[in-house]
């Protein structure tokens, strides 16, 4: 279980200097809008769940220039970094809120997008259900997250270390498929690759995650001051997986998703979905 009061502070604290380090949430937001390049869908109302500081936000505004934007984020402070973005005429509508927790109305929007947000979530059936509640009939969801493989070299080397985790547990692929029909959605689809990021020295990716807001948050993490010698202990367990060229690598384990809401009837609080092949 993640203690979402500190994974909030976390992300409050890191809105001025998540940008200069999140280069791998920005390459995968990239990515993100290279799969809605392939679907044929013009919504009247989008929502970019867990916005940060508007990777997504940016690229719906100008994919969608007749929608209206929503940008949600569980810390104030990436919203204000997101309230930049757009013309005069035209901003992305903020809301501050916990993902797990929609606050929209059901069948507000067409489109809702998610990147690199959902393994934040303590109960992925109550995510995914208030996601399938906002959504229209025929409405999408399309997602980023991290897989169980992410940060393995990190969290292999602190094993050596102590028993208390250090970094969060992250569902494999077929478990959100899972909770994806669980919650009512149709023809889902989820994928995934591997990316290998490498750095100078072990601190320095240490310090990359701080800056995203992206430190372990599990409730039953270490709270106390990490000593010198442990650390020591944890980069010396790190060397084993130096590389080559002498760089350290950190693997991150991306799962890209998508799925439909069924065209049908909503009778006495539940709904017979007749299901659609998506255009």
């Amino acid at each position: 279980m993640l203690d979402k009061k500190i994974t909030r502070q976390h992300f409050e604290k890191a809105a001025n200097s998540y940008d200069a380090s999140a280069v791998l949430q920005l390459e995968i937001a990239k990515r993100m809008g290279e799969r809605l390049d392939y679907i044929k869908l013009q919504p009247k109302a989008v929502l970019d769940a867990g916005c940060g500081t508007g990777f997504i936000t940016k690229d719906l505004l100008k994919r969608y220039p007749k929608s209206q934007v929503l940008a949600l984020d569980i810390a104030l402070n990436m919203t204000h970094k997101t309230k930049a973005l757009g013309g005069w005429l035209r901003k992305p509508k903020l809301i501050c809120a916990d993902a797990e927790a929609m606050p929209l109305k059901p069948d507000s929007v067409d489109l809702v997008v998610s990147n690199l947000m959902i393994q934040w979530s303590n109960d992925l059936n109550k995510m995914f259900t208030g996601f399938h509640s906002v959504l229209e009939p025929n409405g999408l969801l399309l997602f980023s997250t991290f897989g169980p493989d992410t940060l393995k070299e990190m969290r292999d080397s602190w094993a050596s270390v102590d028993d208390t985790p250090h970094t969060s547990d992250f569902v494999d692929m077929h478990e959100i498929g899972d909770a994806l029909l669980k919650a009512g959605f149709i023809n889902p689809v989820t994928d995934m690759e591997l990316i290998t990021m490498t750095y100078s020295n072990v601190r320095q990716l240490m310090k990359d995650i701080k800056q995203i807001g992206a430190s372990n948050t599990e409730s039953n993490r270490s709270k106390g001051l990490m000593g010198k010698q442990k650390l020591k202990a944890f980069e010396q367990a790190y060397e084993q997986f130096k590389t080559a060229d002498g760089l350290y690598p950190a693997s991150w384990e991306i799962i890209y998703g998508h799925a439909w809401v069924g065209e049908g009837l909503k009778l006495d609080g539940f709904e017979k979905v007749i299901p659609i092949q998506p255009v």
